[in-house]
């Protein structure tokens, strides 16, 4: 009997959850991104309180991952500079360098971006917010953004630019972060 209430509650269920049930979901999620993905920033349970008056819960807060960054590089400057570099000379004998001192060739430019997942109570979903920068910590231009997308994204944008991405004050920190809106999300 149980497994049958079980199947009716899932085919019931409208994809939404509540904040306990966020909670729990995000841990697991931090909990399993640590396990397959050590290399690269954690994502961390970042407990707050919207409102300094209100009590907090344990299940106040959002997850947090700061500081993933993403090569980009520009094409223009990417196939210049591959018309110019020259093979080394093998024939003659090649004197030891200190890497140290090796000056790298810059076409590539690092962006970085901090990732927020947030509940959402008015949709009763996780949220996620994003900020990106460059490494001198000014904020991207939107169509800087545009360009770190998958294609598959990027497709989407088009077809519904500001239903997709928008840009909103963060509910927490009260600053403006950019967020994939829950109605436009599969």
């Amino acid at each position: 009997m149980a497994t049958k209430e079980a199947i009716e509650d899932l085919f019931s269920w409208d994809g939404t959850l509540s904040s306990s049930d966020f909670y729990l979901a995000a841990c697991a999620f931090a909990k399993k991104w640590k396990i397959y993905n050590p290399t690269v920033p954690q994502w961390l349970w970042l407990p707050c309180s919207k409102n300094d008056w209100v009590s907090s819960h344990m299940v106040d807060g959002y997850l947090s991952m700061e500081n993933m960054f993403f090569l980009s590089s520009s094409e223009e400057e990417h196939v210049e500079g591959s018309k110019t570099r020259k093979e080394p000379e093998s024939s003659e004998k090649e004197e030891p360098f200190d890497h140290a001192t090796l000056v790298q060739n810059d076409f590539h430019e690092v962006h970085h971006y901090d990732f927020h997942i947030v509940y959402s109570a008015s949709y009763r979903v996780p949220v996620l917010y994003f900020r990106a920068y460059h490494n001198d910590g000014q904020p991207l231009m939107f169509h800087e953004i545009e360009k770190d997308l998958p294609a598959q994204s990027a497709k989407i944008l088009l077809e519904s630019k500001w239903t997709f991405i928008t840009q909103e004050e963060h509910p927490y920190l009260n600053r403006p972060w950019y967020k994939l809106h829950p109605c436009g999300t599969k």
